[in-house]
């Protein structure tokens, strides 16, 4: 069942003396009832300004928003019953972390908000699904940021909203705190069941946490997926290069007519398809599919290598290509600066894009 249906969004910003800003381009997207779906992208992409629309805290431009197939648009948004849970929180520091939970609820008019008993009991039950019971009385001021976080997350939850809207939710906390509510937001949602959209432009987030995957660029979703299919098959460069740590080898080539890409005069890879001899091509090779062999493969010369606990990272140049290959090597690989090494690729692993339009060729 369609939870969230977006049909040709958009927001076009306008001021005096200036020229319009479109930060949102047409989008069309469905979500499915209980699913979380993540909008990725950088800063200025237009995830946030879609995520505000929806929640009824931007005017739309064009297009239409519907919430269990109604139209929501004009509605105000105390009215769309959607929870938001924003980047900094917006909690009330006078207000015990109880209070700032039942907050919305007693906000409504007598006949939704329910009695003294009924607030209480949900304030209780919220609590517990956040681990939250035993800081009901403490006040902002004096909790983590992972306890504000779940404060903020739960006071959107109490609301039974019928779409839970995240906005970089776990932006403020440190990489052990991201970790462990990371895994905490997946139980609690997976839980609960509510429709969530995710917005970030932390990939290891999105990639960890949502059913499929949403990845925009100026105001326009470039490709919609699983997270398998989002970093296996990219739609284009951008999101080949945009997902993935450490970031895909983006690699400018002719195609030969044999089978095989020519990076320079003596560098060549095998391609996974035919393409038209003197085509121009943009290879994308990620550094985990690619590897180090002493007899066979393309010569190359070790320029740096990082040996790290699990994998290493080495950088590689490749005579007569301006760009460096980077390749992930096994905690045992010992390599030193200027060493003369050979780098193989499975052509089925590699992308291969369009020069001009930068899209897939697969």
């Amino acid at each position: 069942m369609t939870a969230l249906e977006l049909r040709q969004l958009r927001k076009t910003y306008r001021s005096r003396g200036r020229p319009a800003v479109d930060a949102v381009r047409g989008i069309d997207l469905e979500l499915r009832s209980g699913e979380l779906l993540g909008l990725l992208g950088p800063s200025g992409c237009g995830k946030s300004t879609t995520l505000r629309m929806i929640a009824g805290l931007e005017t739309v431009t064009g297009g239409d928003i519907l919430v269990g197939g109604a139209s929501v648009v004009g509605r105000p948004a105390q009215d769309r019953n959607i929870g938001v849970a924003f980047e900094n929180y917006a909690l009330y520091p006078p207000l015990s972390v109880a209070e700032n939970l039942s907050f919305g609820l007693r906000a409504r008019g007598r006949r939704t908000r329910g009695s003294r008993d009924d607030i209480a009991r949900r304030v209780a039950e919220i609590a517990e699904r956040v681990d939250l019971a035993d800081i009901l009385q403490a006040r902002p001021a004096g909790l983590s940021s992972g306890q504000k976080q779940r404060v903020a997350l739960a006071r959107a939850l109490i609301r039974e909203p019928d779409v839970l809207l995240l906005d970089e939710p776990l932006s403020h906390l440190d990489a052990a705190q991201r970790d462990t509510t990371r895994r905490e937001l997946k139980r609690i949602q997976r839980d609960l069941g509510h429709t969530t959209i995710l917005v970030t432009h932390d990939q290891e987030e999105a990639l960890s946490l949502a059913d499929r995957i949403a990845v925009m660029k100026d105001g326009v979703i470039q490709q919609l997926g699983t997270p398998y299919e989002i970093y296996d098959s990219p739609a284009n460069v951008f999101v080949a290069d945009f997902v993935g740590e450490p970031a895909v080898n983006l690699l400018p080539g002719t195609a030969t007519g044999d089978g095989h890409v020519r990076l320079s005069g003596t560098v060549a890879f095998a391609l996974p398809l035919k393409v038209a001899e003197g085509r121009e091509v943009v290879i994308g090779i990620r550094p985990e599919d690619l590897e180090l062999s002493g007899e066979s493969g393309v010569p190359a010369r070790v320029t740096a290598h990082e040996p790290l606990l699990e994998s290493g990272i080495a950088t590689l140049s490749l005579e007569g290509v301006a760009r460096p290959l980077v390749v992930l090597t096994g905690p045992e690989a010992r390599l030193a600066r200027d060493e003369r090494v050979r780098v193989t690729a499975d052509p089925a692993l590699t992308h291969v894009f369009d020069a001009e339009t930068g899209d897939s060729l697969r």
